[in-house]
């Protein structure tokens, strides 16, 4: 058994697969790699079968999203480390290498991220997770390289390695024995911030999540939902909100969720202002789920929350209203 297996969630995607599964053999020969099929109704598995024998499947009974889609998936895959990666990837020569030596020198890193840069525009970093991921006070996500909309050039700003509040669902390494012990993603998430929570959770344990610059990956992004679906603003919304019921400390659950639904409120009237009706009614559809779904989820805390989970008090106000739109920490 190899110490690592890459695994790639499919579902409809064989032209991603011919694409960058090539890439993804020919730079990993620690790893036995895996496609992780969510019931593709597409030639995926055919083509897969015909072009890469070497490449282990897994066939999930049905399209679960990314949460449930890996936890179905990795209960049949035995291997010391996971890296969970999007089909839409492509890798570079010796990748793996300085993830494997963190993992080996560092025995509280749980999880880590490589740095993540734009497929389209190589000298950019990558929304999704570019070098690193943090939270702030009320919950909303960005990362070093990009923040909200704004996304950086990379010039080497980002080459140190250190510790983050989340590493990018994208390309997401993490010790198996973390992530049974934590129960893997949360299914209820569907898709979009599973991989914050889990970080969260991961750090309320005492565990550590890393950027290391030195493994290098580039990402198409939105292969799955564009960043102007609706359908996107729905989870992240939604998702976001059930993240706070589940991990914040107990004392700041309630101020901080009653100013986090005041600011969704102004996002969704600047929808309106943009003349983007569609992702407020998401907006308001994601409240109404998350209230659905709030006594469920607040049963899934754990004994102890942090209080150290935020890296600034609000990006919001230090973007639109301090025009800081360049990590600063």
């Amino acid at each position: 058994m190899k110490k690592i297996a890459v695994v790639i969630l499919n579902w409809n995607g064989v032209k991603l697969l011919e694409q960058f599964l090539p890439s993804v053999i020919q730079f990993s020969p620690e790893a036995t790699i895996y496609v992780a099929d969510n019931a593709s109704t597409d030639s995926s598995i055919a083509f897969v079968e015909a072009t890469f024998p070497t490449v282990k499947i897994v066939k999930n009974a049905g399209n679960y999203g990314f949460a449930k889609g890996y936890n179905e998936a990795l209960q049949h895959i035995d291997s010391e480390i996971y890296a969970l990666v999007n089909s839409d990837i492509e890798v570079t020569e010796n990748w793996l290498t300085p993830i494997l030596e963190t993992f080996e020198n560092e025995p509280k890193t749980a999880i880590i991220q490589p740095k993540l840069l734009d497929f389209k525009n190589k000298d950019y970093f990558e929304y999704a997770g570019a070098a690193g991921g943090f939270i702030d006070k009320y919950g909303y996500p960005y990362c070093r390289g990009r923040i909200f909309e704004t996304i950086e050039k990379d010039i080497g700003q980002y080459n140190d390695a250190r510790e983050i509040t989340w590493a990018s669902g994208a390309c997401f390494f993490i010790r198996s024995k973390v992530y049974h012990e934590l129960k893997g993603f949360d299914d209820d998430f569907f898709a979009h911030q599973e991989e914050i929570d889990l970080c969260w959770r991961a750090k309320n344990k005492g565990y550590i999540i890393k950027y290391n610059p030195k493994s290098i990956v580039y990402h198409v992004g939105g292969a799955t939902l564009q960043q102007g679906n609706p359908k996107k603003t729905f989870l992240n919304f939604r998702n976001s909100l059930l993240m706070l019921v589940k991990n914040l400390p107990k004392e700041k659950l309630i101020p901080v969720l009653f100013i986090r639904l005041i600011l969704d409120g102004i996002a969704g009237v600047h929808f309106i202002f943009q003349g983007k009706f569609c992702h407020c009614v998401a907006i308001l559809k994601a409240h109404f789920a998350f209230y659905s779904l709030l006594s469920k989820n607040y049963k899934k805390r754990a004994i102890f929350q942090s209080n150290e989970y935020y890296s600034c008090k609000s990006i919001v106000f230090n973007y639109y209203l301090n025009n800081g739109k360049v990590f600063v920490n």
